[in-house]
């Protein structure tokens, strides 16, 4: 059975690798501020899970695998009402830690994860996790540095918790790896879902 991560996130297959897990990597490319203009009046959870299961499913679509499983993930921060995602440049980076430092947020991850056999999709389990992220308060000579780093243009939220973001980040109430871009918990929960136990994804141990 292969494991197909449906993400160009460098950090979620970080968390798989080290959790034990060789996915293979296969971009979805969906247009997402068309699925998130079609879904208008969903909730934050609804949304991300909606991206989540898009991008899963076209990637379960598109490979030609007898016997696999898909995982598809979307994180974004919902804080002071609003669901963000990257910014689109470093002033609307600089903007929101502004407004989030010395706040709170929540970091939400709708995942999806596929089930293919003979290359059908067999079976689905969605679900999202949610957690929150206590910022701290970097100066304005640290944001400065941070920002010319280029990361917070790259994640949701402007801020990473396993990269140079984590220097800013005074802690979190729930998950860390949901944070990082992929709950462990919730996959395996999931993962059980489509009838595969994690420890099948373990690599063999010796003969």
């Amino acid at each position: 059975m292969l494991l197909v991560l449906a993400s160009a996130s460098p950090a979620r297959l970080s968390v798989l690798l080290a959790a034990g897990l060789d996915p293979l990597v296969e971009v979805a490319g969906v247009d997402e501020d068309a699925l998130l203009a079609s879904v208008p009046d969903a909730t934050p959870a609804e949304k991300v899970t909606t991206l989540a299961g898009a991008k899963a499913t076209t990637v379960a679509r598109r490979i030609d695998l007898a016997d696999a499983v898909v995982v598809g993930c979307d994180s974004m921060l919902h804080i002071d009402g609003d669901l963000v995602g990257k910014p689109a440049d470093a002033d609307e980076a600089r903007a929101r830690w502004r407004a989030m430092a010395g706040g709170t947020g929540e970091l939400v991850t709708g995942h999806a994860v596929l089930r293919v056999v003979d290359g059908e999709i067999d079976r689905v389990a969605e679900g999202h996790a949610v957690t929150v992220v206590r910022f701290g308060e970097p100066t304005d000579a640290e944001l400065d540095a941070y920002l010319g780093t280029g990361e917070p243009m790259q994640v949701a939220g402007a801020f990473t918790l396993d990269g140079l973001g984590g220097w800013f980040v005074e802690g979190v109430d729930g998950d860390p790896s949901n944070v990082i871009g992929i709950s462990l918990p919730l996959t395996r929960r999931l993962l059980a879902g489509v009838g595969v136990t994690v420890t099948e994804l373990w690599p063999a141990g010796p003969a």
